[in-house]
C-alpha cells in the first residue's frame, strides 16, 4: 500500500462513526477541480514532496491503539482502487474489528466487485464526476471509458437495500448546469444517496480558476435530483 496522509481521527468523513481516513496516493484521474493534488500527481510530485510514506505496519499499530475510540477507517485518494495489496490491507483492517468505508471514483468496477463480494467493505462513496457526455472534459482526460463507470453505478445500485453506499458530485460552476442534473439524476434513478458538494478552492487544486455556484442554485440543482432520488442532500452548503 501507498499510504501518503492519515487523519487520526474524523466525524465527518464516514457517516454516524468516529473513524480514522488514510489517504493512498496516485490516481488515474485528472480533475482539474480536484484539492488532493499532490496526492493525485504523486508520480511527479513526490520527489519533491520530501514526506516518508506510512508503513501498513504503522498504520494498523496505530488502529489498534485506538481500539475502543475508532469504530470504522475510511480509505480515500487518490485513487484506493489501484492499491493491488487493497483487498489484503482491507482484511487486516477488518480483523481488528472496524468498519471500512471506501471513496471511489468509480474506474475499476473489477476491484469494486471483489471487495464487495469478499465483504471488504461496509460502505461505498462513489464520486459522479458529471453527466456522461461531460465525463472527459471533468475528469481531465482525453478519453474515458464510461462503460467502466457505468459498470460501477449498476453494481451499487443493485445492493440497495443490502448495503450502504452514496453517489456524490462536487459542483463546480464552469462544469455543472441543469441539463446535467437533469441527466445525472436519470442516471442515479432510485439511489439510496446522492449528495450535491460544493466546490471550495484551495491551494492545493490542481487547476486554480474555477468557482463554487449560488445557494439557490444548488438548491435548485437538489431539487431537480429529488425527483429521481428522494434522498438527495446537500453538502458543505449553509442553508
Amino acid at each position: 500500500m501507498f499510504i501518503l496522509g492519515l487523519t487520526k481521527t474524523t466525524l465527518l468523513d464516514y457517516p454516524e462513526h468516529v473513524a480514522a481516513t488514510i489517504f493512498t496516493g496516485g490516481c488515474n484521474f485528472r480533475c482539474p477541480f480536484c484539492h488532493n493534488r499532490d496526492l493525485v500527481l504523486v508520480q511527479e510530485s513526490f520527489p519533491a514532496l520530501q514526506v516518508t510514506p506510512y508503513t501498513e505496519e504503522g498504520i494498523l499499530a496505530f488502529l489498534r491503539k485506538r481500539a475502543g475510540v475508532l469504530t470504522g477507517v475510511c480509505i480515500t485518494g487518490g485513487e484506493p482502487t489501484l492499491q493491488k495489496d487493497l483487498p489484503d490491507f482491507l482484511a487486516r483492517i477488518k480483523e481488528l474489528g472496524l468498519l471500512v468505508k471506501l471513496d471511489t471514483n468509480g474506474y475499476q468496477p473489477n476491484v469494486l466487485r471483489h471487495l464487495l463480494n469478499k465483504r471488504l467493505i461496509d460502505y461505498c462513496a462513489m464520486d459522479i464526476k458529471n453527466s456522461p457526455e461531460k465525463y472527459s472534459v471533468t475528469t481531465g482526460l482525453k478519453s474515458c471509458d464510461l462503460s467502466l463507470i457505468r459498470e460501477s453505478v449498476s453494481c451499487l445500485l443493485s445492493q440497495t437495500g443490502y448495503f450502504p453506499y452514496e453517489f456524490r458530485t462536487t459542483v463546480v460552476r464552469e462544469l455543472h448546469t441543469k441539463d446535467d442534473m437533469y441527466i445525472i439524476s436519470e442516471w442515479l434513478r432510485g439511489a439510496s444517496a446522492y449528495y450535491l458538494q460544493s466546490y471550495t478552492d484551495s491551494d492545493q487544486v490542481i487547476t486554480p480558476g474555477y468557482h463554487t455556484h449560488s445557494t439557490q442554485t444548488l438548491k435548485e440543482f437538489r431539487d431537480i435530483c429529488l425527483e429521481n432520488i428522494p434522498n438527495t442532500q446537500l453538502r458543505g452548503v449553509d442553508i
